[in-house]
């Protein structure tokens, strides 16, 4: 459905900050959903069949959440500096600055002076040790269950942690490089799993389970903790 489709009647109100609503019905919904975006819009999606007045009432419910929210995307988006947090190797650790560059994790880097600065400096370095790291651990997987050998490549993407394609080439996030290796693991055996099973059925569930036994360890993570890396 295009944004066209949305219709915007209210604002709900948190924080002491008021966010435009905009509704979307969606026939495949069970329940009603809300997502902020980073420019402060709630979007509501409404099941076919409810009530939008239902959904604006269940949306000025989430008042705690849409606070909290807001404070972590506030942040996401906020420029680097010292002692700015971020994920590394599946810790949070404090960025250190000083006039010689960046200290991320007892590395340091030469700080670029291009647009975007700090943050630029560090996710080059992550996504570098990404290209060299994620490729190799996906190698000792494969080989150690006697998989064939898929083509993998290193991306910048924004709302997925990895993709298979329809010939079997996978690529993997750079930012698995921030989260615990247990987890990075398992988003590299789902990927594999797709190579058999190319969909999300009971079947698909049973292969993960038969490459990552603790895979439901890692999605608990994952909701917890992965929108702070995307």
């Amino acid at each position: 459905m295009s944004d066209s489709s949305l219709r915007r009647p209210r604002a709900v109100t948190a924080g002491g900050r008021a966010f435009p609503v905009a509704i979307r019905r969606h026939p495949k919904a069970r329940r009603y959903v809300i997502r902020l975006t980073a420019g402060g819009e709630l979007r509501l999606t409404v099941p076919r069949g409810a009530s939008i007045g239902g959904g604006l009432a269940f949306a000025e419910r989430q008042h705690d959440w849409i606070v909290r929210e807001w404070q972590r995307l506030e942040q996401h988006a906020a420029a680097w500096d010292s002692g700015t947090e971020l994920w590394y190797r599946g810790e949070r650790v404090r960025l250190v600055v000083d006039a010689e560059g960046v200290i991320l994790g007892g590395h340091r880097l030469k700080r670029t002076h291009e647009a975007g600065g700090i943050r630029q400096t560090v996710e080059k370095f992550l996504r570098g040790l990404a290209e060299v790291e994620l490729p190799a651990r996906l190698a000792e997987l494969v080989a150690a269950r006697r998989l064939a050998t898929p083509r993998v490549t290193i991306r910048n993407q924004r709302s997925r942690w990895g993709s298979c394609s329809t010939r079997g080439s996978i690529a993997l996030n750079w930012r698995l490089i921030q989260m615990p290796p247990e987890v990075s693991d398992y988003i590299m055996f789902h990927e594999l799993a797709h190579r058999r099973q190319p969909n999300h059925s009971a079947r698909f569930w049973r292969e993960v389970e038969s490459l990552c036994p603790a895979w439901k360890d890692s999605e608990r993570w994952l909701r917890k903790y992965g929108k702070d890396l995307l």
